[in-house]
């Protein structure tokens, strides 16, 4: 029995001493893991500068994962003599070794130093440097000027006339235009074509083809005008109407050419001509005519009724004197146009009687968000419709328009009749 009791105990005492080696074992285990730890977080901090000292810096393009050498910032003495002589005066220079421990500059205040170069310098130093240093702004602003200056002058119009006298035929050949303004803000070009009517009559309209994005259009286009006699070329007038082609909306007038044709010989042959391209409308200046209109609002059905009555002293369209007028009447409702209207055309008459009534619902209650524009056109066959005045009626004008609308506001199914000056469209 002793030797069973002998062994029983040696076999007690194996768990023991197997539970003080694993707890030994864990102890130096969890302590060689927080030592490694440690000295990765140490070697770390020593070569990444602080987050903050990154964020702190303006105008300079770093990250904190690119800062893990030192060649970012030249931490040798012979890099950094290198740099100093190579860059500006005014070039942002990061010196990191001498941040303090929150990664901050320490603040330094500058030291003035009075030479005798700055001493001896005199006004005529100051002004010879001030040559030698342009801004590129100041380039700028002297080409504006130059550029304000070119505005004056709308380009030249090149062509050629000729007669052919076995057809009985009116050759005109349009050549080019140079110098043009730039109609486009954006891509500073035009897009140019020429409108060419024969005065007086207007009968003869014709137009080139429109050539993209050029201020020195090329256009060499003939036209021939068969069925008039060589006795009535000297009673012709050349109209040449230079144009940009918008395709959102009216066609911009960049000016025009009149050649009379009157003492010009063409029975030698052809003639070579060029005049310079000046503005329109020029003699228009001095009033664009007069409108009368009534108006009635009705408020039990909630309609405006309009009437278009005559048109007076409406200027010339061309130097022929003759215009097509009609009226286009538009409803606006907060600044939305909701309907449109429009009279007949009367033929060649500056003082038009049109006599043509208008009914409009209103889709709100009273007056205060609507208005009403009046455009007075001249009818062309050949080209867009010309603007020849604008009148608009409404809470918000002013003189004349205002008055007739705030009458028709305290006297709604009263038929009110006034003439109103017509504004440049």
């Amino acid at each position: 029995m002793a030797p069973i009791s002998a062994n029983r105990e040696e076999f007690d005492e194996i768990p023991t001493v197997v539970g003080i080696f694993s707890a030994f074992g864990l102890v130096f285990t969890v302590s060689l893991f927080a030592w490694i730890c440690c000295q990765r977080k140490s070697s770390k901090s020593n070569n990444t500068p602080p987050y903050k000292f990154v964020h702190v810096l303006k105008g300079v393009d770093i990250y904190p994962e690119n800062l893990n050498s030192k060649k970012k910032f030249g931490a040798d003495d012979k890099s950094e003599a290198k740099s100093k002589s190579v860059m500006p005066k005014n070039s942002l220079h990061l010196d990191l070794e001498k941040r303090d421990l929150n990664g901050n500059f320490p603040k330094t205040t500058p030291k003035i130093q009075s030479s005798p170069d700055l001493e001896n310098l005199t006004p005529k130093h100051f002004a010879e440097r001030e040559k030698d240093s342009i801004s590129p702004e100041s380039l700028k602003s002297s080409t504006s000027l130059s550029s304000e200056e070119k505005q004056d002058k709308l380009g030249t119009l090149f062509f050629s006339l000729e007669y052919n006298f076995e057809k009985k035929a009116f050759v005109v050949n349009i050549k080019e235009a140079r110098g043009l303004p730039a109609m486009d803000e954006q891509s500073m070009t035009s897009d140019p074509y020429i409108k060419m009517t024969i005065l007086p009559e207007k009968k003869h309209k014709v137009k080139t083809r429109v050539l993209r994005k050029t201020l020195d259009p090329a256009f060499d286009e003939t036209f021939t005008f068969y069925g008039i006699p060589y006795s009535q070329v000297q009673d012709l007038i050349l109209h040449f109407m230079i144009l940009s082609f918008d395709r959102f909306s009216r066609d911009d007038i960049i000016g025009e050419v009149l050649i009379p044709l009157e003492g010009i010989e063409l029975s030698d042959g052809r003639m070579l001509m060029n005049r310079e391209i000046i503005k329109r409308n020029v003699r228009k200046s001095s009033g664009r005519g007069e409108l009368l209109i009534s108006l009635c609002y009705q408020s039990t059905t909630n309609t405006l009724t309009v009437v278009v009555l005559k048109a007076r002293h409406l200027p010339k369209a061309d130097v022929s004197g003759l215009s097509d007028p009609y009226v286009k009447v538009n409803l606006y409702h907060a600044k939305k146009r909701i309907s449109k209207k429009k009279t007949h055309v009367k033929k060649c008459t500056p003082n038009a009687v049109f006599n043509e009534l208008f009914v409009f619902d209103i889709p709100c209650e009273g007056l205060e968000d609507i208005s009403i524009e009046f455009l007075v056109l001249d009818s062309d066959r050949g080209s867009r419709n010309e603007i020849i005045g604008r009148l608009t009626l409404g809470a918000s004008a002013e003189g004349t328009s205002g008055e007739h609308w705030k009458e028709i506001c305290e006297y709604p199914r009263r038929q009110i009749a006034k003439w109103h000056m017509l504004c440049d469209g």
